[in-house]
């Protein structure tokens, strides 16, 4: 089993596979440095290789750090690295430590890893230096040149191939890092994109609760933390997008505690921790007012205790002006205008008449209270002023987008995208129906699935879900980082430090460390 152990400076990546190893020693140019290093290559197949470094101070304790090191061919290239800031220039390759990690005590180590390509050749480094001294394994006055030894097998073995991921005990840069707050986003063509025009995709993690705790009395976040040490887990996956399940009627302060003005400061409160550690909030307004008892019911209750079918026209409209009015010029904070739209099964899935429901809203088949549209709830962000982006699920429970283009509201800004959910047990869950339904829309508009998952502790579904996403610049979100059993399927982790789920949380986290948004 693998667990995430607190974050320390000393955070290790346990990779264990055969390959070659490198090990510096030798004298450091200074009493008070001195440095060793270890670099491993984890894995090798033709053109490519995953490799891991790890750094020991063995000097004074250092508050930041840079490894830099030579590759001896020329064909070898760093593709992407994780617990560090990596770059390369012809040979020469540094890897900067990233805010969690860059102080590092006297006997203290520090691991990072990469993936790369390489050509012809593929030797290892001769030499290594952290902060320009050479890593020479001892505290000197004097520089000595560093001897090296190296050590090859090649021996494989199915267990060796499985451990060839990045240890769920240490922070992800992904390639891109947390460097200073998360990017305010906007619609480019059929992708997102930052204030410079990179393209963007939001990959993470659900995180319920804000749905429900106000209503079920259990106060505020079910009593998990949302504090620093909670983010710090998160970023330890490399999560760069946190979608937040809401309640209209506990933001509004209609039922439940902590409701109205305590229950917005508390999601404000998260929100901008979120965003001041690099990750991008999504708010999705889950539960919502409104008498429904037809097909697919959760609940015959009229207030927000439940999934409904549509968004209500009496509450829903005001929610979204007050959360609008309250972020806009932050376009960092997403909004996710209602979670699962399911207008096709009151209205006898007659698609004119369950898509017209969803853009129009109104009078709809087969639902007792008026609906607010998504056209309706447009307009509504927009009036306040605000240019968020903005995401529609589809019907079916998000699951079908069949007919979104056809029914897009009008925007403005032009900030709209689609929202799209897959589970295994929906009926568009295979790589077909994926072809001919999803990947028309991801042509046209972005779209991020806020809820992936699976009804099993497995990860199977997600990993072939997620390699498609990534094939059509698709963001995703997996259901649920919260700790409460696995038993049931789409649990993520086993604790509020990040351990993760076995096997379904650990199919995540690794796949999200492969990952750049």
């Amino acid at each position: 089993m693998k667990r995430r152990i607190a974050l320390t400076t000393a955070a290790v990546v346990g990779l264990v596979v055969a390959g070659g190893t490198a090990v510096a020693t030798g004298s450091a140019s200074a009493a008070s440095s001195g440095c060793s290093v270890s670099y491993t290559i984890v894995n090798q197949w033709p053109g490519g290789l995953q490799g891991g470094v790890t750094l020991t101070n063995l000097g004074s304790a250092l508050s930041y750090w840079t490894l830099a090191f030579d590759f001896p061919d020329a064909g070898q290239k760093v593709t992407q690295g994780w617990n560090a800031t990596w770059t390369q220039s012809g040979t020469h390759v540094t890897a900067a430590n990233l805010s969690w990690n860059s102080a590092v005590p006297t006997n203290g180590s520090v691991s990072i890893g990469f993936t790369g390509s390489w050509t012809g050749a593929n030797p290892v480094p001769a030499s290594f230096s952290v902060n320009g001294v050479a890593c020479t394994g001892g505290v000197a006055t004097s520089t000595a040149s560093p001897t090296v030894s190296a050590s090859a097998s090649t021996s494989t073995s199915a267990s060796a191939s499985a451990s060839a991921s990045p240890s769920p005990s240490a922070s992800s840069s992904g390639g891109s890092g947390y460097n200073g707050p998360a990017p305010a986003l906007h619609v480019s063509g059929n992708h997102l994109a930052t204030a410079a025009g990179t393209t963007y995709r939001l990959l993470g993690v659900d995180r319920s609760s804000g749905e429900y705790a106000c209503v079920q009395g259990k106060g505020m976040w079910d009593g998990g933390p949302v504090d620093q040490a909670s983010v710090d887990a998160m970023k330890a996956w490399n999560i760069h997008a946190v979608r937040i399940p809401l309640n209209e009627e506990c933001w509004l302060g209609l039922n439940g505690t902590p409701s109205g003005a305590t229950y917005q400061q508390n999601v404000a409160s998260y929100v901008n921790l979120l965003v001041s550690n690099g990750i991008n909030p999504i708010l999705d307004l889950h539960w919502t007012y409104g008498q429904y008892t037809g097909p697919g019911t959760a609940c015959s209750d009229a207030h927000a205790t439940c999934q409904k079918p549509m968004p209500d026209a009496q509450y829903t409209p005001t929610f979204w002006t007050q959360v609008a009015t309250a972020f806009k010029g932050n376009n960092a904070v997403v909004f996710d205008l209602f979670n699962e739209p399911y207008p096709d099964a009151p209205a006898s899935y007659d698609p004119t008449a369950s898509w017209t429901c969803w853009r129009d809203g109104g009078s709809c088949t087969g639902i007792s209270y008026q609906v607010a549209g998504m056209q309706s709830l447009v307009n509504a962000v927009r009036a306040t002023g605000a240019a968020n982006v903005v995401m529609l699920g589809g019907i079916s429970w998000s699951n079908d987008l069949s007919h979104w283009l056809q029914y897009e509201p009008t925007d403005p800004t032009g900030n709209l995208i689609a929202s799209w959910h897959s589970y295994n047990f929906n009926s568009c869950s295979n790589t077909s129906c994926w072809d001919t339904q999803v990947a028309p829309v991801a042509a046209q508009v972005p779209i991020d699935t806020g809820e992936i998952g699976q009804n099993s502790c497995a990860h199977d579904y997600i990993d072939t879900l997620m390699a498609w996403a990534d094939s059509h610049g698709i963001g995703y979100q997996a259901w649920t980082w919260d700790p409460w059993g696995c038993s049931g399927g789409s649990v993520l982790i086993q604790d509020w430090s990040g351990t993760p789920t076995v096997t379904y949380g650990q199919g995540l986290q690794a796949h999200l460390l492969t990952q750049t948004p």
